[in-house]
C-alpha cells in the first residue's frame, strides 16, 4: 500500500461518516462504507493480478461506483491510474502505448474485463516510480497537435484538497479521463458531498438526474448551458435543488450568461479555470453577471505578458511523456490564453492560436460570437477564419437556428445587424447554418480546430 499522507486523509474522510451518500446517479446509491468496500475488493482483485506500486493501469468507461472504487484502489496501492472514455476509442492504442500501460481494465454493459497493456519503458515514469506516490496520467485534446500525455503525481494534487471545506451533490459532467473531471470527483469526495454520475451528457438526461438527485452543484462548460437554454429541457425539471454552476474550458458569452442567470435564479455562477499541466485554480468574479474573475490562490501565481496568460502552480504535473515540458526553468508556463487585466481581474478571449489575422487586424472569435448571439433566431455561433487573397485571412461564421430560415435572407440580415455593432474587419464575409450539434464536441465544448484544419489546408 502507499505511505502517501494525503492519500490516507482521502481515505480517513471518506470513512469518518459511514452511512453519507458516496455515489449516486441512475438507480445507483452507495454509501461511503459500502464504496470503501468496493474498494477492498477493487484493492484484492488487482493484487491477485499483479497490479501494484507503480503499475500503469488503465481503466476505460464513464463514471460510476466501480469505475471510481477501481481508482481509489489504485491511488491505495500507489499504481498509475489512466482514465480512458468513449471519446477517446479511436485513440486507445496509441494512448495506451505512449503511457506504457500494463493493464487495461475496461467496463461495459455486460460486465468488466482485463487485458494486458503494451508496457514499455518511459524515463520519466521511472524516474516518478521512486517516489512511492500514485500518479495519474491524462492526455491533452490535441486541438494544437499530436495528444500530449500528462503525468500527475496524485500526492501532490490531493494537496489541494487537504483544508477540510463543505461537501456539495456534485454532478460529475466533466469526463473522467481529463484532469478537470477527475478534480471534480476529487473534490466531492475530499469534502464529504456526494459523486453523482450520468448515464449521458445531453440536457434532458442531466436535468432529469438533477431533479432526481437533488444535486446542487453542476461543474460544466459555457456550451453545455448554451445547450441546456436552447433545449428547453430545463422547462421540464425541477431545477430548484441547484446551487452552484462553475464554468470553465473556453470563453462564455454575455447572452449566455445572462440566459443561464434568468433559468438559475437561485444559483450562483462561477467562472472556473483550469488547465492539465496546472491543475485547477480557485476563483472570484466580483459578481456573477461578470465576465471578469481573480484567480489564483494558495499554490498558484499568475502573471500577464504580452496579453497572455502565464501560471506557477505547486501542484504542477510531473511532465509530459512524448514531449517537452513547457514549464520553464523558474516554473512559469505560458498557457496560450489570450486574456484583458484590469484592477486585477482578468477576462478570457480565447487561445492567441484561434485569433484571425485580417490584414493585420486582429480579431477574437468570441468578440464577434458575443454579438452574433444577440441576434434574433440565434441559437450557437462558431466563427472562425477563411482564406481570403488579399487579407490572408476573413471572418466566417457558422451559426445554428431556432427556427428555419433562408440561408440567403439570414447572411443579409446578420450582416445589417453586425455592420451596427462591429468594426467592418470583424464581419463574417460568410454564413453557414449548421445543426446546433455540429458545433458542439463530444466534451460539450465547441469545436474551434475543424474549421482552423480547413484554412491550414487551402493555404
Amino acid at each position: 500500500m502507499t505511505s502517501s499522507p494525503n492519500v490516507s486523509t482521502l481515505m480517513a474522510r471518506i470513512a469518518i461518516k459511514p452511512n453519507a451518500l458516496a455515489v449516486a446517479g441512475d438507480d445507483t446509491q452507495y454509501s461511503n462504507v459500502e464504496l470503501l468496500t468496493e474498494v477492498d475488493a477493487w484493492v484484492a482483485e488487482l493484487q491477485r493480478r499483479g497490479v501494484g506500486k507503480g503499475t500503469v493501469c488503465g481503466y476505460f468507461g464513464d463514471y460510476s461506483a466501480a469505475t471510481i472504487a477501481l481508482f481509489l484502489a489504485l491511488t491505495r496501492l500507489g499504481g498509475i491510474a489512466v482514465p480512458f472514455t468513449s471519446a477517446v476509442a479511436n485513440d486507445l492504442q496509441d494512448f495506451s502505448k505512449t503511457a506504457c500501460l500494463q493493464t487495461l481494465v475496461r467496463f461495459s454493459p455486460t460486465g468488466v474485463t482485463f487485458e494486458e497493456g503494451p508496457g514499455g519503458s518511459n524515463e520519466l515514469l521511472d524516474t516518478f516510480r521512486q517516489l512511492n506516490h500514485p500518479g495519474l496520467i491524462v492526455f491533452t485534446s490535441g486541438s494544437t497537435g499530436k495528444p500530449k500525455a500528462i503525468l500527475h503525481d496524485l500526492e501532490r494534487v490531493l494537496g489541494k484538497f487537504m483544508v477540510e471545506r463543505a461537501g456539495w451533490k456534485t454532478v460529475l459532467f466533466l469526463m473522467m479521463d481529463h484532469f478537470g473531471g477527475v478534480n471534480t470527483l476529487l473534490s466531492a469526495l475530499a469534502y464529504g458531498g456526494t459523486a453523482i454520475c450520468l448515464p449521458d451528457r445531453d440536457p434532458e438526461t442531466v436535468c432529469r438526474i438533477i431533479e432526481q438527485t437533488k444535486a446542487d452543484l453542476l461543474p460544466t462548460t459555457p456550451t453545455f448551458l448554451n445547450m441546456i437554454v436552447a433545449s428547453g429541457a430545463w422547462k421540464n425539471y425541477d431545477l430548484s435543488s441547484i446551487r452552484l454552476i462553475t464554468y470553465g474550458a473556453e470563453p462564455m458569452t454575455e447572452t449566455t450568461l445572462r440566459r443561464v442567470n434568468s433559468i438559475f435564479p437561485g444559483a450562483q455562477l462561477k467562472q472556473t479555470y483550469g488547465l492539465s499541466e496546472l491543475g485547477v485554480l480557485r476563483s472570484q468574479s466580483p459578481d456573477q453577471k461578470s465576465l471578469w474573475l481573480k484567480i489564483g490562490g494558495e499554490g498558484f501565481e499568475t502573471r500577464v505578458v504580452d496579453q497572455i496568460l502565464q501560471i506557477r502552480s505547486n501542484s504542477s504535473m510531473v511532465g509530459y511523456l512524448n514531449a517537452p515540458s513547457p514549464i520553464d526553468k523558474d516554473g512559469w508556463m505560458s498557457t496560450g490564453d489570450l486574456v484583458e487585466e484590469r484592477d486585477g481581474l482578468i477576462r478570457f478571449f480565447g487561445r492567441i492560436t484561434e485569433v484571425i489575422n485580417v490584414g493585420g487586424q486582429k480579431v477574437t472569435p468570441t468578440d464577434v460570437e458575443a454579438v452574433l448571439m444577440q441576434a434574433e433566431n440565434v441559437v450557437d455561433v462558431t466563427v472562425h477564419p477563411i482564406p481570403h487573397p488579399i487579407l490572408g485571412q476573413a471572418v466566417a461564421a457558422r451559426v445554428s437556428l431556432l427556427q428555419p430560415e433562408d440561408k440567403d435572407a439570414l447572411s443579409q440580415r446578420l450582416r445589417e445587424y453586425c455592420r451596427e455593432r462591429l468594426q467592418k474587419y470583424k464581419i463574417p464575409m460568410r454564413f453557414e447554418i449548421v445543426a446546433d450539434s455540429a458545433q458542439i464536441s463530444g466534451r460539450a465544448k465547441k469545436i474551434r480546430i475543424a474549421a482552423k484544419k480547413r484554412v491550414d489546408e487551402q493555404q
